[in-house]
């Protein structure tokens, strides 16, 4: 019986990542943070404590981070330019993540005024300790044309980046508006049942990405975690933390998960705003149903579930 191109492509990946790649005794996970640091004012905690207990809960676990960072939503001022020095003085390294946060796969933006966001985030970001020359499309998305894709591709390869690829894809921005606006409503509301649902949140998405690599690559792969700077993590990152550890994950860093080749791979097909074992299945020609819808929702499942609590 002939083999079909997808599954030979298949069995290719998986045979090189198990050849290169050394073997996990547990699956792993690093945490990297976009859109960071954010000035923006949020209910409860200000941007100052906010990043201050975001960056506690990563020591109190003895977890190396890194922060993907949005220059313009605060490291071009001094005082956000601060607190994102404060990560690489933690031991966490700080990355390139434009600097107003464009959308490539826009038709209002060009590729030479994306090539210029993140040239211009670098002159603030390299002067920082714990600097990596890594950048993470905004949205996830390498552009809506080829000419935008291959361009960026080129552009890195060019000027030394790395893709800072995300491999476990959550939507706590998701969860986090909810509970802003929440709080918004009512500064002494009931929060828990957000918490709840944040935590089961990343579970599923954990699990159910776990479960992909394993399809994909035949093995667990080092996986890279996506948060962001926001209210929902200054809240309970250690909660989440700690839920990896419950689970019998072990946290590794972005520098050692971006050191496994299957981070060395350039999906044919992208999957807009999702994440790299998503575009690696899209590229073998499996179909959004064969993927699992619920890596693709926006966390409406837990959104849902508020509502019929009533929130």
């Amino acid at each position: 019986m002939p083999v079909s191109p997808a599954r030979a492509l298949r069995a290719a990946l998986a045979a090189i990542s198990l050849a290169l790649a050394p073997q996990l005794h547990a699956q792993s996970v690093a945490f990297t943070f976009d859109d960071g640091p954010n000035l923006a004012a949020t209910p409860r905690l200000s941007p100052q404590a906010r990043n201050a207990a975001m960056l506690a809960a990563l020591a109190k676990h003895k977890v190396q981070a890194a922060l993907f960072v949005t220059c313009g939503f605060g490291a071009d001022r001094p005082e956000g330019l601060a607190l994102a020095r404060a990560w690489g003085q933690g031991g966490h390294a700080l990355a390139n993540h434009t600097v107003t946060h464009p959308d490539l796969d826009s038709a209002k933006v060009t590729l030479a005024q994306y090539q210029q966001e993140v040239l211009d985030c670098d002159r603030v970001v390299a002067a920082l300790p714990g600097y990596q020359k890594w950048f993470r499309f905004t949205y996830l998305r390498e552009g809506n044309t080829l000419e935008k894709r291959n361009g960026m591709r080129a552009f890195l390869r060019q000027q030394g980046y790395r893709n800072g690829y995300v491999s476990l894809d959550t939507s706590d921005w998701r969860l986090n508006d909810k509970l802003v606006q929440m709080l918004d409503a009512d500064p002494n509301a009931n929060v828990e049942p957000v918490r709840q649902a944040y935590l089961a949140h990343i579970r599923q998405r954990a699990l159910a990405y776990r479960a992909l690599a394993q399809r994909l690559q035949g093995r667990d792969i080092p996986q890279v975690l996506l948060l962001h700077h926001n209210l929902i993590n200054a809240l309970w990152l250690d909660d989440v933390v700690q839920q990896f550890k419950d689970m019998g994950w072990t946290i590794t860093t972005p520098a050692q998960a971006y050191a496994d080749p299957v981070y060395q791979l350039m999906p044919d097909r992208a999957a807009p705003g999702q994440s790299l074992l998503l575009s690696m299945g899209r590229s073998l020609g499996l179909s959004t149903q064969d993927l699992g819808l619920r890596l693709m929702d926006d966390g409406d499942f837990e959104i849902e579930a508020l509502k019929q609590q009533g929130l």
